[in-house]
C-alpha cells in the first residue's frame, strides 16, 4: 500500500478537519503498524516513519544481528547484516523496509478503520481546544434543527445546543436562521465536545456591549456586573478607567444608537446602564435609580441594606412586581429592603417605644441604640455586653443592668401573653352539636355586642411591597 503524494492529502486533511498535521501523520504511523502486525504476528517489532521527501509512510522491521539465528521474526545473521549496513555489529539491531503493497485487503483494512477512529478522536480534541478558551464569547452559527425546544445550532466546524432554558422568552427560530449567542460550557464528552450556548446569560449582554462599544472593547469603560430577567429589562454597571471618558455616556452613544442596537438583538429588552461605586451605599442608590433615597441603614453581617425612599417614590423604587429591586439586589449583591417613609417613621415610634420601655433608657439612648441596630426588646435581650459597649454613652454596669431589664421586660410580656390565651380558651363560647357530620361552614362565633359594617366584609390586601 504505497502512500505517494501523501503529505498533499495530509495538508488537505488538515486544513479542512482543523487538525494539526503532525497529529495526521502520528495517525497514519501508527494505522500502518497495526497493518503490518495483522499481516506478520503481533510479535514483530515494527516502527513506521513519515518521509517527506519520498512523500510516503514507511514502516521498518527491527531485528537483532546475532551469530546464529533461533528466530527470524527477531534475529539477523551477521552476514545478512553485512548485506544492509557493512558496519554492523553482533548484537546491533537492523530496520528492514517492508513492502506496504504486501499488506493486503485485510492489513488494509484494518489500518483504515485505525485511520478513521484516530481522525475522529483527533477532530473532536482540536474541536474542544479550539473552544475551551473562548468562553464568554459572542459565536454567529446557522439553526440547524429545532428538538423539544433547544436548538442545535451549526457553527461551520461543529455544532453546539442552544437549550430552551437559555432562550430568550417569546423569541422563535426556524432552520436556517441566523443566530448569535455567547459560549456559556464546553463540554468534554465520549461522543465528542458539547458547546452549551446561552441567550440568556448576563455575560451575553456584557459580550455585545463589547462588540457595540468600542471604549469596552479597549478596555477604557470596564462593565463591572450585570443582572438580567432576560427579554423583559436588565441592569449592568459601568466604570471608566480615564476621568475624561463618561462610561454611561459612552454605552449609550450619540442618540442612544449603541445601547439600540444591543436593545434590538435583546428583542427589545430595556437596559438600564448605571455608573458603578466602590462606596457599596452610593452604589445602592444609583442601582434604584431613578427613585430617590432618603436613607440607607446597613447591616454589613448579613450583606443587608434597609432603603427608606420618600411615599411617592416607593413604586419606582419597587418596580413592577418587585423587578427594580430584584434587579438591583443582583447587580449589587446586597439584600435590599425598600420601605417608604411614613412605614419607616411609624416602625422607629414603636421601636423608641418598646425600647424606652427598658427601665433606665431615655429618648436620647433609645436613639443611640436603635441607630445601632437594637429596634426591640427581643434585639437587647439577645445581645451581649460587647455588643451594647459600641453604643455610645453606655459602659459595662449600664449593659448588663439594660440587658437583665430587657430580659425581664420579655419574660413578663410572654407571661401575660400566655395568660390572655388561657382565658380566651376558658371563655370560648361552644360550638352548638347537632349532627355529628355537621358541615364547618354551618358554625359560626359572633360576637353579639358588635356589629360589623357591609364594608369590612373584605380586608384590603395589603400592598406588596
Amino acid at each position: 500500500m504505497l502512500f505517494s503524494d501523501i503529505k498533499r492529502v495530509i495538508e488537505q486533511v488538515s486544513r479542512d478537519k482543523g487538525i494539526p498535521m503532525e497529529s495526521l501523520i502520528h495517525t497514519l504511523e501508527e494505522a500502518l503498524e497495526s497493518a503490518a502486525k495483522k499481516k506478520l504476528g503481533s510479535h514483530i517489532d515494527v516502527e513506521a516513519q513519515y518521509n517527506p521527501d519520498a512523500g510516503e509512510i514507511e514502516v521498518f522491521q527491527f531485528r537483532e544481528v546475532v551469530e546464529e539465528v533461533t528466530n527470524p521474526d527477531f534475529q539477523l545473521s551477521l552476514k545478512d547484516g553485512r548485506k544492509l549496513d557493512p558496519d554492523c555489529e553482533i548484537g546491533d539491531s537492523l530496520g528492514t523496509k517492508l513492502d506496504t503493497t504486501s499488506f493486503g485487503r485485510i492489513a488494509a483494512q484494518s489500518a483504515k478503520q485505525v485511520i478513521i477512529q484516530k481522525v475522529k478522536d483527533a477532530e473532536r480534541n482540536a474541536v474542544y481546544d479550539g473552544f475551551i478558551d473562548r468562553k464568554g464569547e459572542i459565536i454567529n452559527g446557522i439553526v440547524q434543527r429545532v428538538d423539544r425546544g433547544d436548538i442545535v445550532v451549526n457553527l461551520g466546524q461543529t455544532e453546539a445546543l442552544l437549550p430552551a432554558r437559555e432562550q430568550i422568552p417569546r423569541e422563535t427560530y426556524r432552520r436556517g436562521d441566523r443566530i448569535r449567542a455567547s459560549i456559556m460550557k464546553v463540554l468534554q464528552d465520549s461522543r465528542g465536545p458539547q458547546i452549551i450556548l446561552s441567550r440568556t446569560h448576563p455575560q451575553f449582554l456584557i459580550a455585545l456591549f463589547r462588540s457595540e462599544v468600542p471604549e469596552v472593547a479597549e478596555g477604557v469603560v470596564n462593565i463591572e456586573t450585570a443582572s438580567r430577567e432576560p427579554g423583559v429589562r436588565a441592569k449592568i454597571a459601568v466604570s471608566s478607567q480615564d476621568s475624561g471618558v463618561d462610561p454611561v455616556g459612552a454605552c449609550v452613544g450619540m442618540k442612544g444608537s449603541r445601547v439600540q442596537a444591543v436593545v434590538q438583538e435583546l428583542r427589545g429588552e430595556k437596559i438600564d446602564i448605571i455608573p458603578w461605586s466602590p462606596d457599596a451605599a452610593r452604589f445602592v442608590c444609583n442601582a434604584l435609580a431613578p427613585a430617590e433615597i432618603l436613607r440607607v441603614v446597613i447591616d454589613e453581617d448579613n450583606r443587608a441594606m434597609e432603603v427608606i425612599v420618600p411615599d411617592e417614590f416607593l413604586s419606582i423604587a419597587i418596580g413592577k412586581k418587585g423587578q427594580n429591586v430584584r434587579l438591583a439586589s443582583r447587580l449589587t449583591g446586597w439584600h435590599l429592603d425598600v420601605k417608604s417613609e411614613a412605614s419607616y417613621s411609624q416602625a422607629m415610634k414603636e421601636g423608641y417605644a418598646a425600647l424606652m420601655g427598658i427601665p433606665g433608657i431615655g429618648m436620647t439612648l433609645a436613639e443611640a441604640l436603635y441607630a445601632e441596630g437594637f429596634t426591640t426588646l427581643q434585639d437587647v435581650a439577645d445581645a451581649v455586653v460587647e455588643d451594647l459597649l459600641q453604643v455610645e454613652g453606655v459602659d459595662e454596669d449600664m449593659a448588663l443592668n439594660m440587658i437583665q431589664a430587657a430580659l425581664q421586660t420579655v419574660a413578663s410580656e410572654k407571661n401575660k401573653d400566655r395568660q390572655q390565651a388561657e382565658t380566651d380558651t376558658e371563655f370560648a363560647p361552644e360550638a352548638e352539636t347537632g349532627s355529628d357530620h355537621k358541615d364547618d361552614s354551618e358554625t359560626t362565633l359572633i360576637d353579639e355586642n358588635r356589629q360589623v359594617p357591609a364594608d369590612e366584609a373584605a380586608t384590603p390586601e395589603s400592598e406588596n411591597e
